[in-house]
């Protein structure tokens, strides 16, 4: 009679392991001292938003169950920043405007990943520019490795079997500070 809510809750909890994974991995040492990242709030949000992009369109690429998982992931994100708002201080009369405009910004990031990975390198490096690195110039280098790792998520997460992502197990490429992209 309420199997609805036990799956339900199945999908919130899933949805909570990868929100979980998706943001350890965004927290990766190696993103703020071998790719330039800035190790900032911004910086970690924008790649809490990176990696967001990452999943979404993996995400996007399944069937009805899938994308009710990425809005659950959508949700749970925007209610841990909603959170991490009040313990900053922020009163509740500012909150609303503040988590409308990090919308607005995850949803503009999403858009300048999509159009720059379908045009290729060029495209990616400049939306790579005007979001993640908007307050720093990486190095070539940096950029090149952030390219490669992107697609190399890109890659890994298309070849993953979606029944392994709707379990709650997302296989975001290893990065290690200081080397290479590790698959």
């Amino acid at each position: 009679m309420f199997k609805w809510l036990d799956k339900r809750r199945q999908r919130q909890d899933v949805a909570t392991k990868l929100y979980n994974d998706l943001v350890s991995h965004a927290r990766n040492p190696a993103f703020y001292l071998s790719f330039g990242v800035p190790d900032s709030e911004l910086g970690r949000f924008e790649m809490v938003c990176l990696h967001s992009y990452l999943l979404f369109r993996r995400l996007g690429r399944t069937d009805i169950p899938g994308k009710d998982l990425a809005q659950s992931v959508h949700d749970l994100m925007f209610a841990d920043l909603d959170r991490t708002l009040r313990e900053q201080g922020i009163g509740d009369m500012g909150i609303g405007k503040r988590v409308k405009k990090l919308a607005r910004n995850l949803y503009g990031r999403i858009d300048a990943y999509e159009t720059g990975f379908a045009g290729g390198t060029d495209e990616l490096a400049d939306a790579l520019r005007r979001n993640l690195y908007a307050y720093v110039e990486p190095s070539d280098d940096e950029m090149s490795a952030m390219i490669g790792y992107i697609n190399g998520a890109i890659v890994g997460l298309d070849g993953q079997p979606t029944s392994e992502i709707m379990a709650g197990n997302v296989a975001f490429p290893q990065v290690v500070a200081g080397s290479e992209v590790h698959r």
